[in-house]
């Protein structure tokens, strides 16, 4: 019975009505135990079919949370007869991910990709998915996925999390939420008279609706375990325990009062969580558990046997087993591990054997370690992380334990876990031999410098450096590499500072005879960092057409994992003002990445393409992959939002991108974060002319290793400087600046260079340099630094009392700023312009201005002859939201076809 939801079933009833019009709906329930989540989810099941909805259901369950993909394959059973349909590289991710075929670890990328294929040919449809707080990790994340790319697939979502007291989801946050809280006075009275038919005295129905505390499975179900003289002349006493476990605990004393037999079925129904009947069945027979046994169990009211076995109520199930000895719940998973096929089912099979033994068996932890083995091929890092923790605390030789508690660590630090260094603990009691002691070195320090962000992560780095040397070099010198990125990124300036790390980095191994673009990469940056930037560039260069040459074949790309790399070779090729590597390294980063579905590196290389794509003026692309970093949910995206909202001179979005960069820079004590924002604050700064403040922000930017590594620093400090009359402060980057351009010879660094000496220069000379910079960067793409070398020289020209000259300078820099979006900057220019006597010319509005970002991306594809399917593909949506877009399109461009989108020219 549902009462006194009437709100909340509004809200999910406007759901499924705008998904009848095309559109989606994702929602978050949220609440206690017993607070009639599912009561309102029946509701809405029922009110779907009525309105002609497909309804499918999956639901979490606590002792399948260590399977991976196991609750997506709930929910996506009904469709797999389609995937015949999808792309082959969706088809085989999802056949990896559910075991039907074999193959790499899928990404969940593609997995998500290959779900929201399925469910948008289904429309209208309703998915729920009950008590997802014990989803597996790979089924949460994939369904958070799909849930944020739904758009106009006439999918419902519903996602279903109990709290509090239980462990959150991560992936869920975010979206939107209804929490459910207690029923009212009135409607609590209501539902407490349908579950007690005799008379209540008013005193003790209010103390009943009072300890209940709104809960509507506590109304129905406290006053069944209350005698009957309490109903006369008062309730209990007030209990200080929650009434989520009030009810268990009522829960508990009822299947307590059952027979022996009975209880103990109970226990196997609560340990086997497919809710497989036939397979109860069995068990129950290897235990000498006669059918009869059911009945009493039934008449309780505690669960119903069927074609599959369904507890009256998630808390039904976790107060069984938790009030069962640990002799019994062993008896239940042992006679289900002798009852479970190891053909079609050895991971479920081997994780009952695994609970069912008492002390150590060498043989159950060997199978669990390859039920590990096989969830790790199916992209269950979490799941093989469970595996191998069991398997370890299994294992009689204390070697053999260290080593797989060594492993499973591993496994629990790829999948996001925090128990990692627990399991370290238990390595580390060892005997390790020396390989694997330094593989423990290592992971440590990924651990410690992954958690901070900065403190001891380069210098323990280091030392795992040194210990790998004689025992692997390749990852000795890959460690090496490591921890001088550490260092650059995190900016210290100590003991593990870019300079004490690189002096540490000499004593790397050698590279082999044909040293891999990697080992050219850590060569060119130790030599930059210990004997200067001029004499690093020619190894720097070296290495950048190494990873070019070798990123020719992708084939070598994978099998040599350089591609992890190619986010420093794309920030080193910024450092020697390469723009073209830094666009050919970006762009082949993001398309491996998104060829591989590679969930963990596409977002850094979106930010790396995005910013250059800024810095050459094409704001509107570097929207576009902010924007599908971000639907990635896989790391912070704010360093491209703030670089491209400063660029645009959009002053409020970046200061309030800005202070929660801040803020969460301090909760890692990440030090480049801060420096980055600051960078950024500078160049919203120098567009708005408030030159003091861009100085402030340009001072604290430049003292980061990582702004000074990648040159993004230096210009604006100089701006700022001289521009606010105090050009002494330019000094120091102006110097290095010059010597950095020079020794890279590029039209990009000769350029600023150019330009920075013209604004501390006066007379001729600087007119020199403004002409030689225009020059030297229109032969570059850096478009957004010609555009202001036009708008410095057309300031200077004004002040000289050259109008003329100014005007032509300012027109074009204001033309340039305003076609690329640099407002801020165009509309100083347009000051400018104005001073001199004449009025800029407005911009001339476009068709494509009344396109969104994602909808110019999507009409930029579909021009070039992409096709639904492969436009979705790119962009991580389903083909049916691209045709939803497309029309969209359409209409705003008031054109019919694709053909004519092809004949337009898209900015």
């Amino acid at each position: 019975m549902l009462v006194g939801r009437r709100a909340e079933q509004a809200v999910l009833e406007q759901l499924l009505t705008r998904a009848q019009g095309g559109d989606s709906g994702v929602l978050v329930v949220r609440g206690e135990a017993g607070i009639g989540k599912s009561a309102l989810l029946q509701h809405v099941r029922e009110t779907a079919m009525a309105m002609g909805f497909a309804v499918h259901d999956a639901a979490g369950v606590e002792a399948e949370a260590e399977f991976a993909f196991a609750g997506l394959h709930q929910l996506c059973a009904p469709f797999l007869s389609r995937a015949v349909e999808l792309p082959e590289p969706q088809q085989a991710a999802l056949g990896v991910a559910f075991g039907l075929r074999e193959g790499a670890a899928p990404d969940r990328f593609l997995v998500g990709l290959a779900v929201l294929s399925l469910l948008a040919e289904d429309g209208p449809l309703l998915c729920v998915v009950d008590d997802a707080q014990w989803l597996d990790q790979a089924s949460a994340q994939v369904l958070a996925f799909v849930a944020r790319r739904v758009g106009a697939e006439r999918v419902v979502m519903v996602f279903v999390l109990r709290d509090p007291g239980v462990t959150d989801v991560e992936a869920f946050s975010g979206l939107p939420e209804l929490r459910l809280a207690g029923l009212g006075t009135s409607d609590a009275q209501t539902l407490l008279a349908t579950a007690v038919r005799a008379p209540l005295d008013d005193v003790v129905r209010d103390r009943i609706v009072a300890e209940a505390r709104g809960n509507p499975l506590a109304l129905l179900e406290l006053p069944r375990g209350a005698p009957a003289v309490q109903f006369a002349g008062g309730f209990e006493l007030p209990d200080v325990v929650s009434v989520p476990r009030r009810i268990e605990n009522g829960f508990q004393r009822r299947a307590n009062s059952l027979p022996a037999d009975a209880r103990m079925l109970l226990v196997v129904a609560a340990a086997e969580p497919t809710g497989d009947a036939a397979l109860l069945w069995r068990a129950a027979a290897e235990l000498g558990i006669a059918r009869e046994a059911a009945a009493p169990a039934e008449a309780a009211g505690l669960l119903e046997f069927d074609f599959r076995v369904r507890f009256r109520h998630p808390l039904v199930r976790s107060a069984v087993y938790r009030a069962a000895t640990p002799t019994d719940r062993r008896r239940a998973h042992g006679a289900l591990a002798a009852v479970t096929d190891q053909q079609v089912d050895p991971d479920r099979r081997a994780w009952h054997r695994a609970q069912a033994v008492v002390g150590t068996d060498e043989d159950a932890a060997a199978e669990l370690e390859r039920s590990a083995g096989r969830a790790r091929a199916r992209g269950g890092l979490a799941a093989a992380a469970a595996f191998l923790k069991r398997a370890a605390e299994l294992t009689p030789r204390p070697a053999v334990r260290a080593e797989r508690a060594l492993e499973a660590a591993h496994a629990k630090h790829e999948a996001g876990a925090p128990e990692a260094l627990e399991l370290l603990t238990v390595a580390a009691a060892g005997p390790l031999d020396a390989v694997a002691q330094a593989r423990l070195q290592l992971l440590n320090a990924r651990i410690a410098f992954h958690g901070a962000r900065g403190g001891e992560g380069p210098r323990m780095l280091l030392d795992a450096a040194k210990t790998l040397a004689p025992l692997d070099p390749a990852l000795s010198r890959e460690t090496y590499l490591d921890a001088l990125d550490a260092a650059i990124v995190t900016g210290d300036r100590g003991p593990g500072g870019v300079r004490a790390v690189a002096d540490a980095a000499r004593a790397a191994p050698a590279p082999p005879e044909s040293p891999r673009p990697v080992d050219l990469l850590l060569d060119g940056l130790v030599t930059t960092f210990t004997q200067g930037y001029a004499a690093g560039v020619p190894g720097l260069r070296r290495a950048l057409d190494a990873f070019n040459r070798h990123e020719r074949d992708d084939h070598a790309v994978n099998d040599g994992d350089d591609r992890r790399w190619l986010w420093l070779a794309g920030r080193t090729a910024m450092s020697v003002f390469d723009d073209q590597m830094v666009h050919a390294l970006a762009a082949r980063h993001v398309r491996l990445a998104r060829e591989a579905g590679a969930l963990a590196t596409l977002p850094a290389a979106l930010l790396v393409q995005s910013v250059m794509l800024v810095l050459s003026g094409d704001f509107s692309r570097a929207a576009e992959q902010t924007a599908i970093a971000a639907a990635t949910r896989t790391v912070p995206v704010l360093h491209g939002q703030l670089i491209l909202a400063a660029w645009r001179g959009r002053s409020d979005e970046t200061t309030e991108v800005h202070a929660t960069m801040v803020r969460d820079a301090v909760g890692r004590g990440g030090r480049t974060e801060d420096f980055l924002a600051q960078y950024a604050m500078a160049v919203l700064h120098n567009g708005l002319g408030d030159y003091p403040a861009a100085l402030v922000a340009a001072t604290r930017a430049f003292e980061s290793d990582e702004l000074t590594h990648s040159n993004l620093a230096h210009s604006e400090l100089i701006e700022a400087a001289c521009r606010s009359g105090r050009p002494e402060h330019a000094t120091a980057a102006l110097d290095q600046l010059s010597s950095r351009a020079l020794a890279s010879g590029t039209p990009w660094g000769l350029g600023l260079a150019a330009r920075s000496r013209a604004l501390v220069s006066t007379g001729p000379a600087a007119e020199e340099y403004y002409r030689e910079a225009i020059e030297q960067l229109r032969n570059c793409r850096v478009a957004t630094q010609l555009a202001r070398t036009h708008l410095v020289y057309g300031e200077w020209l004004r002040r000289q009392g050259r109008r003329q000259g100014a005007r032509q300078q300012l027109r074009t820099a204001h033309q340039m700023l305003s076609d690329m979006g640099a407002e801020a900057f165009a509309a100083r220019a347009a000051r400018e312009l104005r001073a001199t006597g004449e009025h800029p010319r407005s911009r001339s509005a476009q068709p494509s201005d009344a396109l969104t970002a994602q909808e110019l991306t999507i009409a930029r594809l579909v021009a070039t002859g992409a096709t639904s399917r492969e436009v979705g593909a790119q962009l991580f949506l389903s083909p049916r939201t691209i045709e939803a877009h497309l029309r969209s399109i359409f209409r705003k461009l008031s054109i019919t076809s694709r053909r004519q989108l092809r004949d337009l020219r898209l900015p």
